[in-house]
């Protein structure tokens, strides 16, 4: 008598749609950000680069030889690994496409901004690893921008796992499809200040300039002037990466339509696809928007502009506490 084998088959589909949604992420991250500097350049009335702009430009890096400084550490040459790694590690789960992925259950939205936080701690160390001026000044600055977005952030997410009952961002999907944002109208506030702090974590205007390398104002390119070849390639495929995150983030806390429940095979990616690039290309085009229509702010104002998006957090999060009762 044979014995009884386990039914695998919903396993090894599981590790399919967690496979398929981390390689589309890595793979569509840098086509976001080649779509925001298009938009840009169309809304600033500028000739457009093409929009595999960025593909080329890694291809490019990824062929150089690498020029490192006499003094650096093997820290400062493993960082641009554990960036990208830790960024993989976000996207693996972050509910892009479906909500059944295996590895959500391992770590919830708490850890996600955990995650967030060691790739900003390892990318202050490598600023200051050589010695520089430029990266030991940029690497304090993300400091304090990253000690006054992340409590706003977790503000957020606390008010968005208010309606679920969960930290688990695919769960927080699951509750908030089909319905209406009348329902729970915290949400407002808690959106408009996710808004405001996926601006400043990614290094986006008004906070900071990614186009530019004044010394005086740049935060995010202060600490890696000194990489180059494929560590500056993998840096700015893990920049374009959290950018790529953080939308995909705001996508299953507020507009979760489009993304499927259950992912059998690959059959889900039709329905599932087409939802997502639609909301990337309207992302894109309301953050080239913003960063069009507003001004630069001098760095001493940054505190002023994340202590607004934490009281936004906070009221969404009271309006929420109210109204559950």
């Amino acid at each position: 008598m044979m014995p009884h084998l386990p039914d695998i088959a919903p396993s090894v589909s599981g590790v399919l749609t967690q496979c398929v949604v981390v390689l589309l992420s890595v793979a569509l991250a840098p086509l976001f950000a080649g779509w925001l500097a298009q938009c840009r350049a169309w809304l600033s009335n500028r000739s457009a680069p093409p929009l595999w702009q960025p593909y080329l430009r890694l291809r490019k890096l990824f062929a150089k030889e690498a020029v490192l400084a006499h003094d650096a550490s093997p820290l400062f040459r493993s960082v641009p690994y554990l960036l990208f790694g830790l960024m993989v590690a976000a996207a693996s789960i972050i509910p892009t496409l479906s909500t059944d992925l295996p590895f959500a259950a391992v770590a919830d939205a708490i850890a996600l901004v955990g995650f967030f936080a060691l790739a900003r701690v390892f990318t202050a160390l490598a600023g200051m690893d050589v010695g520089t001026a430029f990266g030991t000044m940029g690497s304090r600055r993300e400091m304090m921008i990253g000690f006054l977005a992340e409590p706003a952030l977790l503000m957020v997410l606390f008010t968005s796992s208010l309606i679920s009952g969960s930290t688990l961002l695919p769960t927080i999907a699951e509750a908030l499809r089909g319905q209406a944002l009348a329902i729970h109208p915290g949400l407002g506030f808690a959106a408009v200040a996710f808004v405001m702090v996926l601006l400043a974590e990614n290094a986006r205007i008004p906070v900071d300039n990614p186009a530019t390398h004044l010394e005086l104002t740049m935060i995010h390119e202060a600490m890696v002037l000194e990489y180059s070849a494929r560590h500056l390639a993998l840096i700015e495929w893990a920049s374009a990466l959290k950018l790529f995150n953080y939308a995909c983030i705001g996508f299953a806390l507020f507009v979760p339509w489009g993304i499927v429940g259950h992912a059998d095979g690959l059959a889900w990616l039709l329905p599932a696809l087409p939802p997502l690039l639609l909301k990337l290309a309207l992302a894109g085009f309301g953050i080239a928007l913003l960063e069009t229509l507003s001004a630069k702010l001098r760095i001493f104002r940054a505190p002023e502009f994340l202590a607004s998006a934490f009281l936004l957090a906070v009221i969404g999060l009271l309006v929420g506490l109210v109204l559950e009762r």
